[in-house]
């Protein structure tokens, strides 16, 4: 049997083995965090899921804010433990974040394809009834002025498809989007002139 002494002295060891393991640097989990936020980036997860990426960085951000606190600290009284559990999270965020990417930006591009031609569509519509619009020595300098949206809004068009082309989802949808809403203002200000020059007919 072990004297009192040496069980004293085991019961010792344990502990300060204890304390020396919850003491030691999490290296491993620092760097596996590090990397699933790598991957996310990589994933566009700061474009695509946004939220979760920021979690993930900010959560990161506080571990390495927490380690570098104990490390300040004599190293028998140092513990990772918290920096563990942020670390961890970090990692679960950032992993989600890289699957939610993925998703979104599928998502996205259905979107952006979709707006793409109904955008054309919408420019289409609105030439030809600009090409019809009520001429006259009134309306010149306003149909003037829609002919240079028109041309802008053709330029903006193919920057959509060039976006579309080169992957970036979200900037052909927004550009896409902004295109049809402003040829269908211009049709919708030339059928107004059209309706007015109507009741003046009449």
């Amino acid at each position: 049997m072990l004297s009192k002494k040496a069980m004293v002295f085991s019961l010792v060891m344990l502990a300060l083995a204890a304390v020396i393991g919850c003491a030691k640097l999490p290296q491993e989990a620092v760097d596996a965090a590090k990397a699933a936020l790598d991957a996310a980036k990589s994933a566009e997860a700061d474009r695509y899921a946004a939220d979760l990426f920021t979690a993930a960085q900010d959560t990161l951000d506080a571990a390495m804010a927490e380690i570098e606190t104990q490390n300040g600290k004599f190293a028998l009284t140092r513990s990772y433990g918290t920096a563990q559990k942020l670390l961890a999270a970090a990692t679960n965020a950032a992993n989600a974040a890289t699957e939610a990417a993925a998703a979104n930006k599928a998502k996205v591009q259905a979107e952006a394809q979709q707006l793409l031609g109904d955008a054309q569509a919408a420019v289409n519509a609105s030439k030809e009834l600009l090409r019809r619009a009520p001429r006259g020595k009134d309306t010149r300098a306003a149909i003037e002025a829609m002919q240079s949206d028109m041309a802008a809004i053709e330029t903006s068009l193919a920057e959509a498809n060039t976006a579309m082309t080169g992957g970036d989802y979200l900037t052909a949808r927004d550009k896409a989007s902004a295109a049809m809403a402003n040829a269908n203002s211009i049709a919708d200000e030339v059928k107004a002139a059209m309706q007015k020059k109507r009741m003046l007919s009449r």
